[in-house]
């Protein structure tokens, strides 16, 4: 399907497959798969739109997300399979299905009929505001501005909190601190005091060995060092004769060297190695101390208690400067809160000049669309500080003057709601260069002149450099769009199969006439097809 610049309609019968369109544009745009999109027995189901975003300055985006930029041809595309997988790519690369339906956000709107609810959510009347205002630098430095005065919030919380909690167990946060102070540990203390006592439980074994090494290295008349001085001595005597001694002499003299200073370190442990009962009871007496501070506060290391005995000080040092340490953040809290409100009455004050041009262009729009007596108002009350701002906004609406001012979706019918929202968005398109626009049967509880003028405002949309698309079942509505497409379904062997074809001049009067009559066509239906269509 190529669907035409300006304003086009869509028509067919209930269940020729117009929904199966709006499904597949649906999943480009990022909803949520469902398996039965896919048809039975097929393995996959794919999707693919191209949008030629030459006039919409959407590079940036695509540079921001590391995507390829086709000013002319971007192609996107969904790939959904039987065994529940979904893949989205745009340009042929892989996304994920949040960044596809941002960019699709930018690219396509679908208004259809449960859309109207949206008219009685605040969030959409405020969103209605921010679009016409052009706020959004004044939104996000108050966005901004308001997240650190919650975080300053959420810390003072915490910090009331710690206090409350510290005073309830101030004298036992004091015994705790108190009892680790006065264990006077030392980092690394526990691993230097089990290896000393691992030393002296085995110190006659320790002693043992030395005793062994030093006996085999120094022994006068079998030790190693001894008999290695000997054979040196004896290669310098004969280097006379034979030259190749004196350089292996040399070499057993080093050895010599390297071994007298073994042997002496040896005896310096042999003289050092010594079992004493009552050193051994304080460093086991120590240990135990140590042992159960960790067992009592369920730690592993004398590190751990340090640190606990750290974070313990802090505690009883914040409740002595407790006062002082609220007041600074209560001071923080307030500047904060104050920015806040400087930057909430910015917003404000940009949404009462909107809200009067809203005002204004919604009246110009609404009269011709069979409301001579409308009132529309934008009602701005203040409330409590919240993500968006300060201000609580209400449409509020009268089809005539007899009938006060109420929220819209409390008064309006169903068909006044449809041409209410179709101003909104009128409006709303003028602000946002949006490529395409979908209307899904906006047209219901509207007939005859209305629908005109309604099909009137969708041409006055689709001549400012966008699509606009119009699925109708008025005559009224058809008539206007420059191009005309038909939905059709064929019963075939292998089943139901939906069909779309660009109907050409004598097919759309026959269409028209169709929708005018019923499936009789009558001479009286063509020619009131051509007068709606002017020919």
């Amino acid at each position: 399907m190529e669907f035409s610049s300006g304003f086009s309609v869509i028509t067919g019968e209930t269940g020729a497959g117009k929904s199966i369109i709006l499904g597949a544009i649906g999943l480009l745009l990022g909803q949520r798969a469902d398996l039965k999109t896919i048809k039975q027995g097929a393995d996959k189901c794919i999707i693919e739109a191209h949008f030629d975003l030459s006039r919409y300055k959407m590079k940036p985006f695509f540079e921001q997300n590391d995507i390829e930029y086709d000013a002319t041809d971007t192609i996107i595309r969904r790939e959904l399979t039987a065994s529940g997988k979904s893949r989205a790519f745009v340009n042929d690369s892989p996304v994920a299905l949040t960044l596809l339906k941002e960019l699709g956000e930018r690219l396509v709107d679908v208004h259809s009929q449960h859309q109207n609810l949206l008219i009685n959510k605040h969030d959409f009347q405020l969103q209605v505001v921010d679009i016409i205002a052009q706020d959004s630098n004044e939104l996000e430095a108050y966005a901004r501005s308001y997240a650190d005065y919650q975080e300053l919030q959420r810390r003072l919380q915490m910090l009331l909190d710690e206090i409350e909690q510290n005073e309830r167990n101030k004298d036992f946060l004091q015994f705790q601190f108190e009892e680790l102070t006065a264990a006077r540990l030392v980092a690394d203390e526990q691993e230097d005091l089990e290896a000393r006592a691992d030393t002296m439980t085995h110190a006659e074994d320790i002693k043992q060995a030395f005793f062994k090494a030093e006996n085999h290295l120094l022994d006068e008349e079998s030790g190693v060092v001894a008999r290695l001085k000997w054979t040196t001595t004896a290669l310098h005597d004969i280097e006379h004769v034979y030259p190749k001694a004196k350089e292996l002499a040399e070499r057993l003299q080093s050895s010599y060297i390297e071994l007298k200073d073994i042997a002496d370190e040896v005896s310096t442990c042999l003289e050092n190695i010594d079992f004493d009962p009552a050193e051994m009871d304080a460093i086991n007496a120590r240990l135990d101390r140590i042992y159960d501070l960790e067992k009592k506060y369920r730690v592993q290391t004398v590190e751990e208690l340090l640190a606990i005995q750290k974070d313990l000080e802090r505690r009883i040092s914040q409740m002595e400067n407790s006062a002082d340490a609220v007041d600074e953040l209560k001071q923080q809290v307030e500047k904060a809160h104050q920015l806040c409100i400087t930057l909430a009455n910015e917003l404000t004050s940009k949404r009462k000049a909107a809200s009067e041009l809203i005002e204004q262009q919604m009246l110009k729009r609404l009269v011709p669309l069979g409301m001579p007596k409308v009132r529309f108002q934008i009602e701005l009350s203040k409330s409590e500080l919240q993500r968006t701002g300060q201000d609580k906004v209400a449409f509020l609406f009268s089809a005539n003057s007899s009938t006060p001012l109420q929220p819209v979706a409390q008064v309006a019918s169903g068909g006044e709601i449809a041409r209410v929202m179709l101003a909104l968005k009128a409006m709303i398109s003028g602000a946002v260069k949006l490529p395409t626009i979908i209307f899904d049967e906006i047209d219901t509880g509207v007939s005859g002149k209305i629908a005109e003028q309604m099909a009137q405002m969708m041409q006055e949309m689709g001549a400012q450099d966008r699509q606009v698309i119009s699925i109708t079942h008025l005559p009224q509505i058809a008539a206007k769009g420059s191009t005309h497409y038909k939905v059709y379904k064929d019963e075939t062997p292998q089943g139901t199969t939906s069909h779309m074809l660009q109907l050409g001049p004598d097919e759309r009067i026959n269409e028209i006439a169709q929708m005018l009559s019923g499936s009789d066509v009558t001479d009286a239906a063509i020619q009131n097809a051509k007068e709606l269509l002017k020919i």
